[in-house]
């Protein structure tokens, strides 16, 4: 894949998240106590689904974090190298996940 088309596809997805963490955005805001408008188990539901959105949202800046430093990676010509034993990414996994820094096998020693 040439590196036009990778960058197109990190700046998609980045687009993509962007959109995905606005969203999550307002659903991880405060949840107001008011017990007599909101049961204890609908205030339960209520902090789960914050609890639930914030993880979320952390997930996405974490890749957001990624994608921004595979594309530099891509600009200083070191795209598709994992970033700590200096091998090739392997095709599959640069596809499925485009921003990896790491080859699998360092991935599963994380």
């Amino acid at each position: 894949m040439s590196d036009d088309a990778i960058r197109a596809r990190l700046l998609a997805l980045r687009a993509e998240l962007e959109a995905v963490a606005t969203s999550t955005r307002d659903q991880g805001g405060t949840v107001e106590l008011d017990q007599g408008a909101v049961g204890r188990l609908s205030r339960m539901d209520a902090l789960q689904q914050q609890a639930m959105a914030q993880a979320q949202e952390q997930r996405t800046r974490l890749r957001l974090d990624q994608i921004h430093s595979a594309l530099l990676r891509l600009d200083a010509g070191d795209y598709g190298t994992c970033a700590r034993c200096g091998e090739e990414i392997a095709e599959g996994r640069l596809a499925a996940r485009p921003e990896a820094p790491f080859c699998l096998e360092c991935a599963a020693g994380r």
